[in-house]
């Protein structure tokens, strides 16, 4: 009997072991690039702040930062056990939202940086921007693909989050005329808002002709 109580823990161990291994191979690696994506974001999210000018700017850095933080790490528990996290992902809310500006103002034309002394709060936003939009990117094509589904519905939650970072920085951007945001003439945004109606009625499906492969 002693043999077979050493053994035991072992087989504990494999038995917790093989209950985690309920990934897929391609969201193994899907799930790899977004958590080094994340760690990505968040390093350079750190080297930005040193530049950052703009208390304003500061404010919206730290406060993104922080809430990046907590949903890296709860999608790097819940991928690391296959279960859902210990917590519920958290929302992310723009304490502020004002109405875009819209048009066109004369502004200086943009070239790259000559030196560190060039960076400005204008060229650290527009980093950020990118690289919120570029991971609401990665996350969204990334969710359909992972077959566990506690980790699928902690990626997917995370989208609208970071699209409503994305927008919080755009936000900021065009307040102060970073990002101007042109319109059409009053006559084609008219034409372009009629293009499309609701359609109206029960659709006509035709039948499925295809005979059961059993």
């Amino acid at each position: 009997m002693q043999p077979s109580n050493r053994m035991q823990p072992a087989n504990n161990a494999n038995s917790d072991f093989t209950s985690h291994l309920n990934h897929g191979g391609h969201e193994m690696f899907d799930m790899h690039e977004i958590l080094s994506g994340a760690i990505n974001v968040l390093d350079q999210y750190m080297m930005f702040r040193t530049f950052v000018q703009d208390t304003e700017l500061l404010g919206i850095l730290d406060r993104q930062y922080n809430f990046m933080l907590s949903q890296y790490n709860l999608t790097a528990e819940c991928f690391s056990t296959g279960h859902k996290p210990h917590q519920e992902t958290a929302t992310y809310m723009i304490p502020n939202i004002v109405p875009p500006v819209y048009g066109l103002k004369p502004s200086a034309p943009k070239k790259p940086n000559q030196s560190l002394t060039d960076v400005k709060d204008a060229g650290i936003s527009g980093h950020m921007l990118g690289l919120i939009k570029s991971h609401a990117s990665l996350l969204a094509m990334s969710a359909p693909e992972i077959t566990n589904g506690a980790v699928r519905r902690v990626i997917a939650s995370q989208v609208q989050h970071f699209i409503e970072m994305a927008y919080e920085i755009f936000m900021y951007q065009n307040q102060h005329a970073y990002y101007q945001v042109p319109q059409l003439n009053a006559n084609d945004t008219k034409q372009m808002l009629q293009a499309y109606v609701p359609a109206n009625g029960a659709p006509q499906m035709p039948q499925n002709n295809k005979p059961p492969l059993h």
